[in-house]
Order: structure tokens, then sequence, then C-alpha cells
């Protein structure tokens, strides 16, 4: 899968979604979703994740996220127990 911008005559580029595959010897395109109405960042995380990129840094989400309280289960409740 992969993003492709494809130009129109007289309005903005259309943004899409594609997948290419394989019929006999031929490579043909096939559109999955058009996604000209979502912002630029969003188009390029999504471009960005397609491509195997980390999009989110891992130190802003650890600052972002804080484990307030903990309370064992599973296993280690047994155990505890």
């Amino acid at each position: 899968m992969y993003i492709e911008r494809v130009p129109n005559r007289n309005s903005p580029p259309a943004v899409l979604l594609r997948e290419s595959y394989r019929e006999g010897k031929k490579v043909k395109k096939r559109t999955l979703a058009n996604l000209s109405k979502l912002p630029s960042e969003v188009i390029e995380n999504l471009r960005l994740s397609l491509k195997g990129a980390q999009v989110v840094n891992q130190e802003e989400l650890a600052e972002l996220c804080t484990v307030k309280r903990s309370l064992p289960h599973g296993h280690v409740a047994c155990v505890l127990s």
C-alpha cells in the first residue's frame, strides 16, 4: 500500500490510498480510499507509518501516560496471596 497524489485539472490534487497487484504479467493499481479531505499532517503520518517509520515519539508518549497505581493481577496476585 502507498499514498499517491493524482493531479486534477482545475482543482487540488486527489490524495489516494492505493494498492498495487499483479494480474498475469500486468501490474495494476487498486484505490482503497480517498484521503483528500484529511489534514496534511494526518496524511504525512499515514505515509510514514506505511513505510514502517515510528510516528509517535516514545519519550513524548511516556510523558503523556503516567501510571499512578498498578494492582497485581493474574499469576502475580496468586503468588502474593
